[in-house]
């Protein structure tokens, strides 16, 4: 996927009907898309994870200067934080699920669409393939 191609899938999800969350109202759930992943790379060695998590970041970055662009700076947001506060807090879904993948994103409240727009690389976890991911929620983060 090239970067016209993830754009045009982030712009999709500022408007793609939400579905329920856990027994919500319509609408009140999210999507995350995969815009990149690696294929066999689950359980790999440091080295090949490392070069495919710097080549993910450089893709999140190249999104990130286009989305400042359309919808003003945004600072890293360290996840580190927010799952360290699940251990204490009920943070809500899809920050914790985020957070339990990825360590940090950029964020935006996408203008006109009452949606928060995330930008992640997910590589948390070593046995799991490493992965570029988008995702739209109307629910604030924590």
């Amino acid at each position: 996927m090239d970067i016209a191609q993830r754009l045009a899938a982030i712009d999709e999800l500022c408007f793609r009907p939400l579905p329920a969350e856990h027994g919500g109202p319509p609408g009140s759930g999210h999507h995350v898309v995969v815009l990149e992943s690696t294929r066999g790379l689950r359980g790999g060695g440091p080295s090949g994870r490392a070069v495919t998590r710097e080549q993910y970041a450089a893709y999140r970055d190249a999104l990130h200067e286009r989305l400042a662009a359309r919808w003003g700076p945004s600072d890293p947001w360290n996840l580190d934080t927010v799952l360290l506060r699940t251990a204490d807090e009920e943070i809500p879904e899809p920050w914790a699920g985020l957070a339990r993948r990825a360590r940090m994103a950029y964020l935006w409240e996408a203008a006109d669409t009452g949606r928060w727009i995330a930008l992640a690389v997910a590589d948390r976890d070593d046995g799991d393939e490493i992965r570029l991911l988008a995702l739209a929620t109307p629910t604030a983060p924590p």
